[in-house]
């Protein structure tokens, strides 16, 4: 036989004897094949919507050496279709494809009727009742089901032919069924709303497969709800009209009056809510303008009433809590506490250093001392961890404590459903967006109080929404602002530099530290040399820190030779550049390699955040291991989008984490995302080490920038009462 290395572009058919894996979300499968003129059965590596053993496939594609598991055809496409020999018959028809054939019935028909079997089927299916066991209703069952899986495929076939890929034409169908073709010829954008994974350019593309016009009103309608969607993405909930036309312009490239019927159209169908703020015209999206008026009407629900603990005077608990963790509070303290026992919403904010940890713990010892039932949350699972840590009770993500069904892509937990328990603390609250505020305000029951716990001055929500520093400026709930850096916090290098930051200042660079360096470097490639060299060399053999496990890259950005992509594919090669590994969405996962879960997986129990360690690569069984500290959860190949290296991350995505050291590089390249609040997010994050590698100026141009990053929002003036005519 040639050399596979030599055979490429081939062309390979035979019968499916073996699936080793099929997924029937993303179409990727691993099957055994007997090809003719080949001894042994081949492994084809590929994608099919639906696959069944006996079944005769076509498939183009390359011939690859796996290192673990041998010669593999690695195919581009692969073409199903009936067998030809009879005992590629008999096993196509037992497999269970078709409903009422089983392997018994399978080997009759094929006596009975050879290599005509198919054709008996769709055109005298009457003539089956003329085999032995086959009466009225096992034909008619017959008959329905290869109607159906003729279906099944006829419609993969139409979605593929129109440029769909096989993972989303399986989407599309297990959506829509028979459906699936008139739905994408009235309107292909209702993908980008229905089915997950599909955005709008991803239906903008099937469209125009499709024969839609650039310019149709089809399109501009589905592009401006995108457009706004994407507004959202940088965290506003809502845009002014001129805004909504110019960016819409810039984006789907159509002319202002096809924009301005599409926005007409969103008001009057109520998928867009046209609203007059201080003079101008707003626009949202229905799902953030209704979020955000029912949170305003369940904070002010949940604002009302008594405190559900018993009565209880302040002053002496305040004195047991001292005695009970052997501190004495300063008086802004004893104000958060006597504020968290007696007013139904409570807001306890301060930045690094200022005993938010310690009073929370005195606050939940008083409640529990009185027998109340309190719920600890935190919007991510890295945070809700550290705060059972802290605490010493447990502690759920906020979607966990709101019973997340995925199916559904709602909360269990709602109004009519709603939380049970008394008293409810929200660590990292600064982190919370708009929707899940307001769904978690409105699970809260009428006679439970409500603590939100956070630094109002970190980095507000990924999601839209400035939802804590709105509740602060609102000024309708108790508020309580720690401002007292304590003696031992003062000492560390990283709390005072975070809070000089925070006031405006530069860090103070000439401080005898020892948590806290910067290293200049003048270009880009001086930055990543720096860091590799830190992370490799300098930072193990000072301070004894793990290159993988304890020391961690923020970035203010994804993209740029500095950003978080560049850097991961900068640092796998330094860290980690061997082992058996393999390429999906266009990442390299190696075994060995960091990595962070990108979503909450509850089926997983994995959360946003969470950072492993990849310690198996599968590809013959399709699957990739990861280690999160001793537990090992495994993924098949179609669930790696879920995952990205982690050597660098976002700034955002840190936030809710803590690392023993972070690096972050800070220069001009970054220089739409160099934010003071940015900058004071990444400081924190650090608990032993923070080393910054760049220049001072764009230290100083970081420090200065204030102003970046505003965000339209409403909730303050929805929150406050209507001035009096």
């Amino acid at each position: 036989m040639p050399s596979p290395q030599k055979q490429t572009n081939q062309e390979l058919e035979g019968s499916v004897e073996r699936i080793t894996f099929h997924s029937e979300e993303s179409g990727f499968c691993v099957l055994r094949v007997k090809v003719k003129g080949h001894r042994d059965l081949v492994t084809f590596i590929g994608n099919m919507a639906h696959v069944v053993a006996g079944e005769w496939v076509k498939a183009k594609g390359d011939w690859i050496m796996d290192k673990q598991h041998g010669r593999q055809f690695k195919t581009d496409q692969i073409d199903s279709c009936p067998p030809d020999s009879l005992d590629g018959i008999e096993k196509f028809l037992g497999s269970g494809l078709i409903k009422g054939i089983g392997p018994v019935y399978a080997k009759r028909l094929v006596e009975k009727f050879g290599r005509d079997i198919f054709d008996v089927i769709e055109h005298q299916s009457a003539s089956l009742e003329n085999v032995d066991g086959i009466g009225k209703g096992r034909r008619i069952k017959i008959k329905e089901s290869w109607n159906l899986t003729r279906s099944v495929r006829a419609i993969m076939s139409f979605l593929l032919s129109h440029g769909v890929s096989t993972a989303r034409a399986t989407r599309i169908y297990k959506t829509y069924k028979e459906d699936a073709i008139k739905v994408m010829e009235d309107n292909p954008y209702v993908l980008a709303r229905d089915i997950r994974g599909i955005g709008f350019k991803t239906a903008d593309q099937i469209a125009a497969n499709f024969g839609v016009e650039k310019n149709s009103d089809l399109r501009a309608r589905a592009g401006v709800e995108y457009v706004l969607l994407q507004c959202t993405m940088q965290g506003h909930c809502a845009v002014t009209h001129p805004v909504l036309i110019q960016e819409s312009e810039r984006i789907l490239e159509i002319d202002p009056e096809i924009i301005e019927r599409a926005i007409d159209f969103g008001v009057t169908n109520q998928r867009l809510i046209l609203e007059k703020r201080g003079g101008e015209d707003l626009i949202f999206l229905e799902t953030l303008h209704r979020a955000e008026c029912e949170l305003v009407e369940n904070l002010n629900r949940l604002n009302k009433g008594k405190h559900p603990c018993p009565d209880i005077k302040a002053g002496p608990a305040v004195d047991w809590a001292q005695k009970q963790v052997g501190l004495d509070f300063a008086d802004a303290q004893k104000r958060a506490i006597t504020a968290a026992l007696e007013s139904k919403v409570t807001i306890i904010t301060g930045g690094p250093g200022v005993g938010k940890t310690t009073i929370l713990n005195a606050i939940i010892q008083i409640l529990a001392a009185k027998k109340l039932e309190i719920k600890l949350a935190a919007p991510t699972g890295r945070a809700a961890k550290r705060m059972a840590e802290t605490t010493n009770r447990p502690a759920l993500t906020l979607h966990r404590l709101l019973e997340y069904d995925g199916s559904k892509g709602a909360f269990k937990r709602n109004r009519s459903k709603p939380l049970a328990g008394d008293i409810f603390v929200i660590d990292e609250s600064s982190m919370i967006d708009l929707p899940l505020a307001s769904s978690l305000i409105k699970a809260i029951p009428d006679h439970a109080a409500l603590i939100l716990v956070g630094d109002v001055d970190q980095l507000p929500s990924v999601g839209p929404g400035t939802i804590l520093k709105d509740l602060i400026e609102s000024e309708q709930f108790t508020t309580e602002i720690l401002n007292e850096v304590f003696r031992q916090a003062a000492e560390s290098a990283i709390i005072t530099n975070a809070h000089r930051v925070n006031r405006g200042q530069v860090p103070d660079l000439s401080l005898d530290a020892t948590d806290f360096y910067f290293v200049p470097a003048a270009d880009p490639d001086q930055v990543i040399s720096s860091i590799r060299e830190l992370v490799c060399k300098r930072i193990p053999k000072k301070f004894g820190l793990d290159p993988k496990l304890d020391i961690q890259i923020l970035t203010p950005m994804q993209r740029t030779p500095l950003g978080a992509r560049n850097l991961n594919t900068v640092m796998q090669a330094a860290v980690n550049p061997r082992g058996d590994h393999t390429v999906r969405f266009g990442t390299t996962y190696r075994e060995g390699d960091k990595v962070m879960q990108t979503e909450n997986d509850y089926d997983k129990d994995v959360y946003n955040g969470d950072i492993g360690v990849i310690n198996k690569v599968d590809v013959f069984a399709a699957e990739l291991a990861v280690d999160y500290q001793g537990r090992i959860v495994v993924y098949d190949f179609n669930e790696l989008d879920e995952l990205v290296l982690a050597y660098a991350t976002t700034i955002h995505k840190s936030q809710g984490s803590e690392y023993p050291c972070v690096i972050i590089p800070v220069h001009t390249q970054h220089f739409v995302m160099l934010q003071r609040n940015l900058l004071y997010t990444a400081i924190t994050r650090g608990r032993k080490l923070v080393m910054m590698v760049g220049t001072q100026k764009a230290l100083a141009m970081a420090v200065k920038n204030i102003e970046a990053g505003q965000r339209m929002t409403t909730l303050k003036e929805r929150l406050q009462p209507a001035p009096a005519r």
